[in-house]
């Protein structure tokens, strides 16, 4: 099977598992996905975030996500418990396709490892 079709089932295998748990019958998008990350990464799940910090737990999804391909490294958790990264090496220049198959590929790589979906 080739890895474009093998991602494309993970993906749709994916959204369908989050979205019957988040959502109600609508598919979630990679962004919605992308927050959830950022939610699990947190670890506090029962409190309502401030659109600020929802965009902070955006980044902190993308940070741990794009971590194995070598272009962040976790640092340390403040004291609030947020965890904080440092660049490592700049993102090439991506097209919008390409930018959401990386982050397609870095989602399912991601429940791939915490055993969500094989």
């Amino acid at each position: 099977m080739s890895r474009d079709i093998q991602l494309k089932e993970r993906w749709e295998q994916l959204v369908n598992i989050l979205s019957d748990q988040f959502s109600q019958g609508e598919d979630l998008d990679l962004d919605a996905i992308i927050y959830l990350i950022g939610v699990q990464e947190l670890g506090k799940f029962s409190q309502i975030y401030k659109k600020d910090e929802k965009l902070n737990l955006m980044h902190i999804a993308i940070c741990r996500l794009l971590e194995p391909y070598g272009y962040y490294e976790f640092e340390f958790f403040d004291g609030d418990g947020w965890p904080h990264y440092r660049v490592k090496e700049e993102l090439p220049p991506l097209k919008a396709g390409e930018q959401s198959v990386l982050m397609k590929d870095a989602i399912v790589n991601y429940f791939l490892e915490k055993k969500l979906i094989e």
